[in-house]
């Protein structure tokens, strides 16, 4: 009997103190009927001493207008790290296989610049688009998402096509 209630006090003591050690309990409260955000999000949102992006736009969307059928549109996101610690993206995906990005693999120290080079393949692609592309990264969002998101979007014009069938 001794032997279990030494054993019962020691499982109580160790969850007592690997439940105190958790970060995200001690920081954050949900207020009544608010829907916490993932906890991978509260993780990042307790540490302070994150990495930042600052994206030249803060839409983080390039519209290419019209452009012509054939050749690969091209658009360069330039971005600077404003947080403490290094910005390092893991991975870039686009939201289709017409459109490709091309990231920094090398981590952008605080203060330092970085570019995503998107490209839209228009070959094939007559008519409007908007595409995504998608950054996985140590940088929190604002939104509480797991990753960032940039878009483009365009019209693809066939120029040896007449677009107006009344003008055949």
């Amino acid at each position: 009997m001794k032997k279990m209630m030494l054993t019962l006090s020691l499982v109580a003591g160790l969850t007592t103190v690997v439940c105190a050690q958790n970060p995200i309990t001690a920081v954050y409260t949900p207020t009544p009927g608010e829907t916490p955000p993932p906890m991978e999000a509260l993780a990042r949102s307790v540490n302070k001493n994150v990495a930042k992006f600052s994206f030249t736009d803060p839409e983080n969307t390039y519209d290419f207008g019209k452009i012509p059928l054939g050749p690969v549109a091209e658009h360069i996101f330039e971005f600077k790290n404003v947080g403490i610690e290094p910005l390092i993206i893991t991975n870039g995906q686009a939201s289709c296989g017409c459109t490709s990005p091309e990231w920094p693999k090398e981590p952008i120290m605080p203060g330092q610049k970085g570019r995503v080079v998107v490209k839209y393949t228009t070959q094939g692609h007559v008519g409007p688009f908007t595409k995504s592309v998608y950054l996985t990264s140590n940088a929190p969002t604002e939104n509480g998402a797991d990753r960032y998101e940039l878009f483009i979007k365009g019209e693809v014009v066939d120029n040896a096509k007449p677009t107006d069938p009344a003008k055949k």
